[in-house]
C-alpha cells in the first residue's frame, strides 16, 4: 500500500490506500482550525508546531501496517513552507528507515484525485479547483498533462470568504460560516459588482468585490445581525456568480463532456447549484468529490500517489523540493 502525508497548511493527515484496488485502507485527519480561530487566520510557525505533535500521533495508530508499505507520497508544493516541512521530514524518516522510495506529490493534482478516491481515474476532464489558496480552471489530460485554461489575479474564491469573516469577525475558518450567514440572508439587498464583468478575459479577481465589501461594512454605524446575513448573501451571490459568468465563456468556446469541481471551497453548496444549473445548460456531466475529501487530505495524496507510484515518479531523499508557491501553473 501507498502511505500519503498531507501538511500543506493547517490539517494534519495520514492514510493508507491499497495499491492494486485503490480501496482506502486508514484516514485520518487532525484539524487545527480551533488553535487558529483566535487570529482569524492560519499563523504559520503555530500550524507547523501543531503538525510537528499530530503527525507523529497519527502515525503511531499504523504501526503495525508499516511492513506492507511500498512508497510514501507527501505533498511538498504548494503550501506554507515551514507546514510542507514537517510532512516532508517525515516521509524521508519513514523512506530511509523501511527502506522504500519517495513520491513527491503536488496538492493541486491531489485535488484532481480526490475525484477518484477508491475509483478509477477518468481522463480527459476540465476542472475547476476552488481552494483558499487557488481559484483555476484545468484541461487535465492525463497525471502529467495539465494546462491552465484560467487563473486568479488576486485573491482566490476560497480566501475572499476568509476575509470577509473576518472584516465582519464572524471566526475563522471563514468559508462555512459566512455560508451559513448567507442562509439567512437576502443576496439582492447589496448590488456588488461582478468582478471583470466586461472583460473577455478567463480570469478571476477578488480583491476588488473584497474591496466593495469593505467599503459596505464600514458604512454602517451599528451594524446588526441580520446585516451581516445580508451581506453574506449578497456577496456570496456575486462571488459566485463571478465564476459562473467566466465558465460560460469557456463552455461556449469549449465542449466539454465532463466538468468536475475540487478544491474546499467546492463544498460551497450555493456555488454547488449555480454551477449544476450550468452544466445542464451546456449538456455537460458535472462531477464533484465527496464532500469529505474536498478539504485537504492525506487520501487525495494517496490516490495520487497510486498513479505516480505505477509511473514510478520517485525522488531521491535527498532531492525532493519543497515549493511553496507556484504563482503560475504550468503544465504538472
Amino acid at each position: 500500500m501507498i502511505l500519503s502525508i498531507e501538511s500543506s497548511c493547517d490539517d494534519s493527515s495520514i492514510a493508507l490506500t491499497s495499491i492494486a484496488d485503490k480501496k482506502l485502507i486508514f484516514h485520518k485527519k487532525i484539524s487545527q482550525e480551533l488553535e487558529h480561530s483566535a487570529y482569524g487566520g492560519v499563523v504559520p510557525e503555530l500550524a507547523a508546531r501543531l503538525h510537528a505533535t499530530a503527525l507523529p500521533k497519527i502515525l503511531e495508530e499504523i504501526k503495525e501496517y508499516l511492513q506492507d508499505v511500498k512508497a510514501v507520497a507527501v505533498t511538498n508544493e504548494p503550501g506554507l513552507s515551514v507546514t510542507l516541512i514537517e510532512g516532508v521530514m517525515m516521509a524521508k524518516a519513514l523512506c530511509l528507515s523501511l527502506n522504500i522510495p519517495l513520491i513527491p506529490i503536488n496538492h493541486l493534482k491531489g485535488h484532481i484525485y480526490s475525484l477518484f478516491i477508491e475509483k478509477d481515474e477518468e481522463f480527459p476532464l476540465s476542472v475547476l479547483l476552488v481552494s483558499g489558496g487557488h481559484t483555476q480552471i484545468l484541461y487535465v489530460k492525463n497525471y502529467e498533462t495539465i494546462n491552465l485554461l484560467g487563473n486568479t489575479k488576486d485573491d482566490s474564491f476560497g480566501e475572499s470568504f476568509d476575509k470577509l469573516a473576518k472584516m465582519l469577525n464572524l471566526g475563522y475558518p471563514g468559508g462555512p460560516i459566512v455560508e451559513k450567514y448567507a442562509k439567512n440572508g437576502n443576496e439582492n439587498r447589496f448590488n456588488f459588482t461582478t468582478p471583470l464583468q466586461g472583460s473577455n478575459e478567463i480570469a478571476f479577481s477578488y480583491s476588488g468585490l473584497k474591496n466593495q465589501v469593505r467599503l459596505c461594512i464600514e458604512s454602517f454605524k451599528n451594524i446588526t445581525e441580520q446585516d451581516k446575513c445580508d451581506i453574506c448573501a449578497s456577496f456570496q451571490k456575486t462571488a459566485s456568480m463571478h465564476i459562473i459568468s467566466k465558465l460560460k465563456k469557456v463552455f461556449e468556446k469549449h465542449h466539454f463532456e465532463n466538468f468536475a469541481v475540487v478544491g474546499g471551497a467546492s463544498a460551497n453548496l450555493y456555488l454547488r447549484n449555480k454551477l449544476n444549473t450550468l452544466c445542464k445548460k451546456f449538456n455537460i456531466n458535472l462531477l464533484f468529490a465527496p464532500l469529505e475529501f474536498c478539504s485537504d487530505n492525506a487520501a487525495m495524496i494517496g490516490r495520487a500517489g497510486i498513479k505516480a507510484y505505477e509511473l514510478n515518479r520517485f525522488v531521491d531523499i535527498d532531492k525532493i523540493v519543497i515549493n511553496p508557491k507556484i504563482s503560475k501553473v504550468r503544465v504538472f
